[in-house]
């Protein structure tokens, strides 16, 4: 199996609200039947109703309370780049988590929820540099 991940999909209670918060957001998708597509680098995002995206894993739901064991993240390049994203998070209605604030790691982050609930942080890692493209290569830890 290749080390790499394709698609990230969410389930949503509402599509239309999900991707109202995510197009609010400044990303840009695209409707193909029950499901939203954004292009996320070189990666999908992908929103759909959680009754769908659990039929179709052969999973039976569990209604959303709490945290749910996953988190999404994007680093940025800057302080001041992670203030902004949150800024415009709790514009387009996000629940703000954890403020921005310095990390153990010498960095700066935060963390908001979408209307369903999904974690996201928002992170500045020095030691984390992105590309000109914004992808991330994780360092050589040895």
């Amino acid at each position: 199996m290749e080390q790499r991940i394709s698609l990230i999909t969410l389930g949503v209670a509402d599509l239309p609200r999900a991707r109202a918060f995510y197009e609010s957001l400044g990303w840009r998708g695209q409707q193909v039947e029950e499901t939203v597509f954004f292009q996320a680098g070189g990666l999908a995002f992908v929103l759909w109703h959680e009754d769908d995206l659990a039929d179709d894993v052969g999973l039976k739901r569990n209604p959303r309370h709490g945290f749910r064991g996953v988190a999404l993240a994007q680093n940025v390049r800057s302080s001041e780049d992670v203030d902004a994203v949150v800024a415009a998070a709790r514009s387009a209605g996000a629940d703000i988590v954890r403020p921005p604030a310095e990390t153990f790691y010498g960095g700066y982050a935060a963390y908001f929820t979408d209307p369903d609930g999904h974690a996201w942080e928002i992170a500045y890692n020095p030691g984390f540099p992105l590309a000109a493209d914004g992808s991330l290569t994780i360092p050589d830890f040895g």
